[in-house]
């Protein structure tokens, strides 16, 4: 029962949060959701439970969901550690993925490793993203090998054979934005 009151009182945070962030008075919200400001009020300090049919015209007006208004205030996915590949000379940490939209992935990959020979270059449905941090990155792609320096980005069809590493035995660090298939090939299972 602690976990219910823990997340009512987050809501009732947020709703109050987000109203606050706008410059909203209990009125001008009121005159959004149709419903009191009384009743608001209420429902913010917790004289008043919160049901379903407020949350829905309560999110709508202040442009979220009610699935964020509900989300977890579990800090478990605050800290994101990385996983080591030493195969692939790789350190990722995964930002983004189950909340990401459309499957989309974002996430740091640090390189220490030369791009792989052609022949261990993989291939995968869709394009990948990836932008320079620190370091230049090497990008097989097919028979080419491309350098990528600090500050640049490449986008590239995932249909070419490709891979990165890092080069000139510097390590480079990348940002790069996958699909659903290009996690599977790019990330530690």
């Amino acid at each position: 029962m602690q976990q219910d009151a823990d997340l009512d009182r987050l809501v009732r945070q947020r709703i109050r949060a987000l109203r606050t962030a706008r410059g909203w008075s209990l009125d001008a919200l009121a005159e959004r959701t149709h419903l009191s400001p009384s009743n608001l009020s209420r429902l913010e300090t917790g004289g008043r439970r919160i049901a379903l049919d407020q949350l829905v015209p309560i999110a709508r007006a202040l442009d979220t969901t009610v699935d964020h208004l509900l989300e977890s205030g579990d800090d478990e996915d605050v800290v994101i550690r990385p996983t080591h590949d030493a195969a692939r000379g790789t350190t990722s940490w995964t930002l983004a993925h189950d909340r990401a939209p459309n499957g989309l992935t974002v996430a740091k990959i640090r390189l220490t490793e030369p791009a792989p020979a052609l022949d261990r270059a993989g291939v995968h449905p869709g394009r990948d993203w990836f932008t320079v941090l620190s370091g230049v990155a090497e990008l097989r792609l097919g028979d080419r090998l491309l350098l990528v320096p600090t500050g640049s980005a490449a986008e590239f069809s995932t249909m070419t054979p490709h891979a990165l590493g890092a080069h000139g035995g510097t390590p480079a660090e990348v940002l790069v934005i996958l699909s659903q298939d290009g996690r599977s090939a790019h990330l530690p299972r």
